[in-house]
Order: structure tokens, then sequence, then C-alpha cells
């Protein structure tokens, strides 16, 4: 019998079962990943694209493009086309990142047949009406203005900027001139020439073979570009500072941060160890020290910024205005800690059992499960990666932060924005 008087025994799993995801190759060359879930019956497609920065791009097209292509295809009208997915409970989502792009559609198993082929529609057949376009365009200028006035969202901005370079895609700021400039044959163009290229499709649900190939026959005459695609690198330069001044302001916002590495590289999980113990939860040393003890702020957080081939650390906070300086010290000084003191065997575990946690927690459901398969692979892994992650939390030793934090974060590389 069941004692229900004693609570199961603490363990803590040495392995996480991944299923294998089936691959197919479509005609028109694009990979097709399929992960089975025969207990939801729901189905997610998703098809992501590498963003191929063209110099004649402008810079809004790939955004307004994307947001269109439910305005209306050669078929239907913008109404009809909500009316459509609305009746059979569909819903289409966008994704506009800094390195890839795409559509995708959650249906029920049922109607998935029925939803599929006007979906496809999507891809190929929008139109992007003017009238659509002017509504998108007031209200995509109104939020640039908006968010202007908001301090975290400049200082990210601004970090933005200063790290990667006002000349790279990644370091640009939006602006109303940027809306001003756009037209309807911006989009057609970018529509037709970069929104499907080097395309991948990431697919989910209770699918039977007849429907899988359905998806492929729908999607597998899409005209898809290849093209080469580099990984990017970068390099910390010497400290940059850059204040904004809002004289209005009660509070600042703050972020400090640097180049790091990639994931593929040995250092990622001690790195990840690192920023977890510094700023990466609730009960961070960050939080600790700023929230706790100095009321400074409300939140205080690091975070290891997701790009493909070269990640990046930040520190985000909303400060009380006369402690920024103060608080910018703070975080030195809880650096300069993990880069001289060991942490104490306590500390470690706290944080071991918090990050176990959170990685088993990554993965209750199917739709997760594809989502961190897509993350990984288009950095080149695949689900051995999170096995590896496990592995190492289990293992890792106060002598890898004291090693990663010296390593990498150098107060001389760093970016430091304060505006308010």
């Amino acid at each position: 019998m069941l004692d229900r008087s004693k609570a199961p025994d603490f363990r803590i799993p040495t392995s996480i079962e991944f299923p294998t995801p089936i691959q197919r190759t479509l005609p028109n060359g694009v990979h097709l990943y399929f992960i089975p879930t025969p207990e939801i019956d729901a189905v997610r497609l998703e098809i992501s694209s590498t963003i191929n920065e063209r110099n004649e791009v402008k810079k809004l097209a790939p955004y307004f493009a994307l947001e269109m292509v439910t305005e209306g295809t050669k078929s239907k009208t913008s109404k009809e086309l909500d009316d459509f997915f609305d009746t059979y409970a569909a819903e289409v989502e966008t994704e506009s990142g800094f390195e890839n792009h795409g559509l995708s559609i959650l249906s029920t198993k049922k109607h998935f047949d029925t939803v599929l082929p006007v979906f496809r529609e999507l891809l190929t057949e929008a139109t992007f009406p003017e009238k659509e376009l002017s509504k998108r365009k007031k209200q995509k200028a109104l939020s640039i203005h908006i968010n202007r006035d908001k301090n975290s969202h400049r200082a990210s901005q601004l970090f933005r900027k200063a790290l990667f370079g006002e000349d790279h895609p990644f370091g640009q700021i939006t602006e109303e001139k940027d809306v001003d400039v756009i037209n309807r044959e911006d989009l057609v163009d970018f529509y037709k020439k970069d929104l499907w290229t080097n395309s991948q499709i990431f697919l989910t649900g209770n699918l039977d073979d007849s429907q899988l190939e359905d998806i492929i026959r729908e999607t597998g005459n899409i005209p898809v570009e290849f093209f080469p695609n580099p990984p990017m690198s970068f390099s910390n330069k010497k400290q940059q500072r850059l204040t904004e001044e809002k004289e209005k302001s009660v509070q600042s916002s703050i972020r400090i941060g640097c180049h790091l590495i990639s994931k593929s590289h040995p250092d990622y999980f001690k790195l990840n160890l690192m920023n977890t113990i510094l700023g990466g939860y609730f009960g961070s040393r960050l939080i600790k020290n700023i929230r706790e003890d100095k009321g400074h702020t409300y939140g205080i957080y690091s975070s290891i910024g997701g790009l493909k081939n070269a990640d990046y650390w930040v520190v985000m906070a909303d400060v009380i205005k006369e402690h920024d300086e103060a608080v910018i010290e703070e975080v030195y000084k809880e650096i300069d800690k993990l880069k001289n003191e060991p942490v104490s065997a306590h500390e470690l575990e706290v944080v071991r059992n918090y990050m176990v946690g959170k990685l088993l927690s990554q993965f209750s459901s199917g739709f997760e499960l594809i989502s961190r398969f897509k993350s990984i692979h288009q950095a080149g892994l695949d689900f051995d990666f999170y096995q590896q992650h496990l592995e190492y939390i289990l293992k890792a030793k106060p002598e890898d932060i004291m090693e990663v934090s010296e390593k990498y974060l150098s107060r001389d590389k760093m970016v430091e924005i304060i505006v308010g």
C-alpha cells in the first residue's frame, strides 16, 4: 500500500528523454521537422526563414509584409480571412526577429485539413491592400512615438546600437521616418524575393500519414531561395558609456553588457550558471543586494541574449534616478565577488535545483518540444544540447564560476547605458 503520510523521496533527474524529430525533405528543398503528439488533438505548423539582409530592402518592409499577409489574398478579403480562421478555431501568428522571421498556424486536428490550403494562400497569394497598409503605418508610427518616451525601451535600443553598431541590422533604431517611406511596392518586392529564404518547417501535432503527405504537397511547391549564411561574429570594444538625460524622469533605466560566445562553446554552460547566480532568477545576488538590501529598484536581472552563433550578456534594471551610479558600482562589485570568492556549497545547491527544475519545465508539451528543438537546431545543435546542459548543472563546481567571470566579464569591455 502507498503510504500517503510520507512525501515522495526528493530526486534530481539525471537524464531527459527526447523524441527524435521525423525529418523530410520537400520537393522545393525545404527541410521539414515533425514531432508527433498523439495525446494532443491539435496541430501547429511553422515556416521559418533566415533574414536576407539585402541593402535594397527598406528597414520595415519585413515587418509590414509579415503583419499584412492576413489582410487579404487573391481569393479572400481581410474580413473573409478573419471569419474563416475564427470559424475553424485556427490562429495565425507571425515571427519577426533579428535573425529569423516566419509564419505559423495553430489548429485542431479535426479542422486542419480545411485550414491548411487557406494558410498556404498566405504564403504566396497575399495582396497588401493600400487601405490596410495606411492603417498599419499609423499604428506603427504611434507605437514608435510612445515607446521612445519609455526609458526601458529607449535603453534597450541604445544598448543594441552601442553593442552591435548602428550600421548593423541588430543595432539599428526604427524611427517614424522609416514608416513614412514604406509603400505597397516595398512589401510586394520583399514578399516575392526575400520572405521565404533558407526556409524550414517545424511541425507538431496528432497527424496521420495522409495528413503529413497533404502538408508536404501544400508546402512543397513554395518558391524558396537558398543562400549561404555564414555565422556572424562580434567582438567587444573599449568600454562605452552613453547617458541620455530626461529631466522629468524619477527613474533611470540601466543596461550593462557585452558580447559573449556561441551555445556550442565549451564555456557556455558555465556562463549560464554564473548568470543565474548573479542575476538570472528572483533569488539572485543582484536581487538580494540592490532590491532587498538597498531598496534601489523593484527588479534587476541579468540574462544571456539568444543569437544563433554569438550570444550576448546584459544586466537590466529600472532604478531610483539618484542611485543609478551606485547601482552600476554594486553590479561590478558582485561580478568581482564571483571572480574572487568561491560560491558556497549551499548557494550552488539552491541554484542547481532551480536550474534543473527550470530546464525540465521547458519540455512539458509537444509544442514546447518543437520550439526548443527549433531554437537549438537553428544554432547548429540538437536535443543533446539539453542533456549536456543537465549533466553539467549536476556536476558544476565553484571554480567554474570564478573562471568564466574572470574570463568574460571584464569591465573595460562593457557597454553601459543610462536613460532617465
